[in-house]
């Protein structure tokens, strides 16, 4: 899998670019790894680890386009999962998938990416802590996610925003479903626009902070103007690939530059020193009387 990321504009925070609409950013780190393409199923394109423990499958054409899971062993049920939506950017996704490709190749003496999570909810989080976010406390019974998604936090809720508002987690940390989506990162605007990746209980701890240290790298990525939406191109820092030109001359400034007076030249006027006094100036000779 060859990906060249594509665009005319350089968008930061990178979490406010939404979707690049192709997803290969995030299947990179393991391109080595089993393919399957699809033709029937909402599925179209399955990639997993070679002991079919680890699975990431493309969704293209759903609200969530990346549905990632991980099982004991191949025949197992789905230990954990994590699910990405349309407007989640692709170079994000890729964070957990190359921690997961990290986890597998070294799993000699453990397997990380079946480990069990932290029971303190703020190691998942931790370089958004460290980078100061703000942390609120809430009694429960909000709803997280965007419109037509039922997913509430109903016991106590943990809310981490950062420093401008545009991008949070929201935890449910009294949540004792195993299977229960528990964490939800966001960026961006509420409604459809908004990004937002979905952990369930038992997902481990580092995967979520390897997603959440992706929101703070500070690489923007490309993206074409024409394809953002409104919403997020309000509230992103938009920069163009390429400089504009400068604008050409018109008839004016081309007249103006005509009519320029020329440029006052100055020569050389040989000036007496104020520390010498100019030589005298020698008498005439003196006329002969003319003879008689």
């Amino acid at each position: 899998m060859t990906y060249i990321p594509e665009g005319d504009v350089y968008v930061f925070p990178r979490y406010l670019a939404g979707a690049d609409w192709c997803g290969d950013a995030g299947f990179v780190p393991m391109k080595h790894w089993p393919t399957v393409h699809l033709e029937d199923g909402p599925c179209q394109m399955l990639i997993t680890s070679p002991d079919q423990r680890i699975r990431i499958g493309w969704y293209g054409d759903d609200f969530d386009v990346y549905k990632i899971s991980a099982s004991e062993d191949a025949s197992s049920p789905t230990r954990w999962s994590a699910t990405f939506n349309d407007a989640f950017p692709a170079e994000i996704v890729a964070a957990i998938t190359t921690a997961l490709e990290r986890d597998w190749d070294a799993r000699k003496d453990h397997e990380p990416f079946i480990t069990a999570p932290s029971p303190y909810w703020a190691t998942r989080v931790q370089p958004l802590l460290d980078a100061g976010w703000k942390t609120q406390r809430f009694p429960g019974s909000v709803t997280l996610g965007a419109p037509g998604r039922s997913s509430r936090a109903d016991g106590p809720f943990v809310e981490i925003t950062a420093p401008d508002g545009t991008a949070g987690v929201s935890i449910d940390v009294g949540s004792e479903d195993l299977d229960e989506e528990t964490v939800l990162l966001w960026a961006g605007p509420r409604g459809w626009n908004r990004a937002e990746a979905r952990f369930t209980s038992r997902t481990p701890a580092h995967l979520i902070a390897a997603t959440a240290q992706a929101l703070l790298d500070p690489t923007p990525v490309l993206r074409y103007r024409d394809h953002l939406a409104p919403a997020l191109a309000a509230m992103a820092q938009l920069t163009p690939l390429t400089p504009p030109k400068p604008p050409a001359p018109t008839p004016l400034d081309i007249q103006r530059a005509q009519r320029r007076p020329p440029a006052i030249t100055t020569r050389s006027v040989p000036r007496w020193s104020t520390a010498t006094r100019p030589p005298a100036t020698a008498a005439p000779p003196a006329g002969r009387s003319a003879s008689r």
